[in-house]
């Protein structure tokens, strides 16, 4: 090793302070105070070396030095001080005031590190998206997972709440990441990456499901007079039979229809969930639930309830685990999403269209004559 320079050695001993200081408080918010930490010394970090004041091989100094004064200090490589340094310079607009105009002075080389700057000085972006208890819930390793593969803030965040919001480990959002979901957001509310082991099979059923189905061979016009915004689900479910084949090209590849109104017994209970299917690239039932109007809460219950029946019943050793979805008309995709992750049964919630909610949102045919004469 290079002898170290009498500026270095005061870097040592700052973050050397910092590093002793952190520890005598991480015992109640372990998680939180380590990126607080990082985030301090990332910015003492990236304040003294962007522009060469420390001269070249600095960092590999400071953390040699470092090992030798704290044995057995472990997360303190070089690598790891540059992971710092990147924390703070990608999230240091987060941090609750305006910038002043010494931010962009270098400082003393005995300036204390702050260690709790981001913990108690977070200014919430312009967003309801971003969520300060989230942040600092997921791990350092976590945040440097999704700073390595994204670039986008909305992506960062989005990330960010997934791997909070299902717990997962490294390598489960590692392979989230590498499956780009953050651009597959198009997909139903659901809790399929916590819900099932295997995060292969949960992109898989993420990847299988829509958020909203176009069921244009259903024609309530020739339903009868009722009032069509009260069409029930038993008539939606008579035409999806009436029309099986139409409904499984348009749920997805892989349907094989098992039945509707499906008898299920358990300790002398009846139960009969709507459509019963199975697909083959998941190896699981699929239960399919119609709804007439909005979702409501109730609705998750009763599929669980159908879904651990159906494990417990019908399901085969060799099948994963079955899958409900729940269809109905309008679903608030938050509130769902929230909901949903209290259950351990994999589901999903979505939306229908039928013909006539098409017809609905199209110009009448007469207004489309309009709007072609002024046009032409």
């Amino acid at each position: 090793m290079s002898e170290i320079t009498t500026d270095l050695m005061s870097a040592v001993k700052t973050i050397k302070t910092a590093i002793l200081q952190s520890q005598y408080k991480a015992a109640k918010t372990v998680n939180a105070e380590q990126l607080s930490l990082y985030f301090g010394i990332g910015k003492y970090i990236s304040k003294n070396s962007r522009n060469g004041f420390w001269g070249t091989g600095a960092i590999v100094n400071i953390s040699q030095q470092l090992q030798k004064e704290l044995p057995g200090l472990r997360g303190f490589s070089c690598e790891s001080i540059k992971k710092m340094r990147r924390f703070y310079e990608q999230w240091s607009f987060i941090v609750n005031r305006s910038p002043l105009a010494t931010d962009s002075q270098l400082s003393d080389n005995n300036e204390d590190i702050k260690i709790d700057s981001l913990t108690t000085a977070f200014r919430l972006p312009n967003t309801i998206d971003f969520n300060a208890q989230e942040f600092l819930s997921i791990s350092f390793t976590h945040h440097i997972e999704i700073l390595n593969k994204t670039e986008e803030y909305y992506e960062r965040i989005f990330y960010i709440h997934q791997a909070f919001q299902n717990k997962w480990d490294k390598y489960k959002l590692r392979e989230m990441l590498k499956a780009d979901l953050f651009h597959k957001q198009e997909i139903l509310p659901n809790n399929f990456s916590k819900s099932m082991p295997d995060a292969k099979k949960a992109l898989k059923a993420i990847e299988m499901f829509k958020d909203e189905y176009l069921l244009d061979f259903i024609n309530v016009e020739e339903l009868g007079e009722r009032d069509r915004e009260d069409i029930d689900e038993r008539v939606v479910e008579k035409e999806i039979i009436h029309n099986v084949k139409n409904f499984i090209m348009t749920f997805g590849h892989d349907f094989t229809f098992v039945g509707n109104q499906y008898h299920l017994e358990k300790f002398g209970h009846d139960n009969y969930p709507d459509l019963l299917f199975y697909n083959r690239e998941l190896a699981a039932l699929v239960v399919v639930e119609l709804k007439k109007g909005d979702f409501k809460p109730a609705y998750l219950g009763q599929l669980s309830a159908y879904l651990r029946i159906i494990d417990s019943e019908i399901k085969k050793p060799f099948e994963n685990p079955t899958i409900g979805i729940i269809l109905c008309k309008r679903a608030d995709k938050s509130f769902v999403e929230f909901l949903i992750q209290g259950y351990d049964n994999p589901m999903g919630v979505a939306t229908y269209k039928t013909a006539e909610d098409v017809r609905r949102v199209l110009p009448s045919e007469e207004d489309l004559r309009k709007i072609i004469d002024q046009e032409f």
